[in-house]
């Protein structure tokens, strides 16, 4: 189905056309609180991309002769007990943690879009079967299960991934794989009142095929929960993978993600608070900004708020 196209008078009288997603992008930046999370996300998006290029200082030098400094000139975060600059390594930890935020978030959406789908279309027995199963998955203790997998499966995987390839498999795969339900819920509960609408009624009297009734005239119509639900997703996977990293479950030691950074600082919070304070408000300042902007984008696709 084409998106509708909505009018805006131009200054000389007449009416041009405007597209559907101008209008979700007008209805988007009237939202101050999502737009600052966008300009901040981007902020956040960009200095660990090009950081690591523009500060030259090396993430896991270490030298006990600057160990533990507070911010200064040389180093504007302070360094770690080890004497390694913590602005180069939240820098680089910044990538490895919206690396698998993204990566994540793209496992639980694929997942839970085609199982919704296949539910919400064929319904029946098959949206019965998938639905329990999606009960079954929603009633698994997440963190518990998340820490169980990691402890028996991260030794064998390191002899085939290395140790940062193994954990970074294991994580995405784990945390799409227990985030995918509610994504799925949303998706049928989108094809049950789509489906039976009359343009899908028309397309299917026309010999339509299942795929074809899918993928192009029911999916593209729900795209904005399914846009939606990816976003809150991002932020969700960086807190879990914080939080593993955190209990010492996550990545390698030399790896300096968001959690282990505050994994390693909680011996010195005391001491050097500083430590854990610039990991954590870079988790805290990501998290916020994604969560706003989700809550901009449902509010932008939906036309009656």
């Amino acid at each position: 189905m084409p998106a509708p196209v909505s009018s805006a008078t131009h200054p000389n009288g007449h009416e041009t056309p405007r597209g559907l997603w101008h209008d979700i992008w007008q209805r988007f930046r009237q939202d101050r609180t999502a737009l600052l999370g966008a300009i901040v996300l981007g902020i956040i998006a960009i200095a660990v991309s090009l950081g690591p290029i523009a500060y030259h200082t090396s993430p896991s030098e270490i030298d006990f002769a600057r160990s533990s400094l507070p911010p200064n000139l040389a180093h504007p975060l302070g360094t770690n007990d080890l004497g390694q600059d913590q602005l180069a390594r939240i820098l680089i930890g910044g990538r490895i943690s919206l690396a698998v935020g993204l990566a994540a978030m793209s496992v639980a959406i694929s997942l839970g879009t085609t199982i919704g789908a296949i539910a919400g279309y064929y319904g029946g027995a098959i949206d019965t079967l998938l639905m329990r199963l999606t009960d079954l998955f929603l009633s698994l203790p997440q963190l518990p299960l998340l820490l169980l997998v990691v402890y028996l499966f991260r030794d064998s995987l390191s002899a085939i991934a290395g140790p940062e390839g193994s954990i970074f498999i294991l994580v995405i795969l784990l945390i799409g794989g227990l985030n995918w339900m509610s994504v799925a819920r949303l998706v049928r509960a989108g094809f049950l009142t789509t489906r039976s609408m009359d343009y899908v009624t028309a397309a299917r009297a026309l010999g339509a095929t299942p795929l074809r009734l899918i993928f192009v005239h029911i999916l593209p119509n729900i795209i904005g929960t399914v846009i939606v639900a990816a976003t809150l997703g991002v932020g969700s996977a960086i807190v879990t993978e914080s939080t593993l990293s955190f209990l010492g479950l996550g990545f390698p030691p030399d790896v300096p993600t968001w959690g282990r950074m505050l994994y390693d600082a909680q011996n010195h919070i005391t001491i050097a608070p500083y430590q854990a304070l610039f990991p954590g408000l870079a988790i805290f300042l990501t998290v916020l900004s994604i969560n706003y902007i989700g809550d901009g984008l449902r509010d932008a696709f939906d036309r009656k708020s």
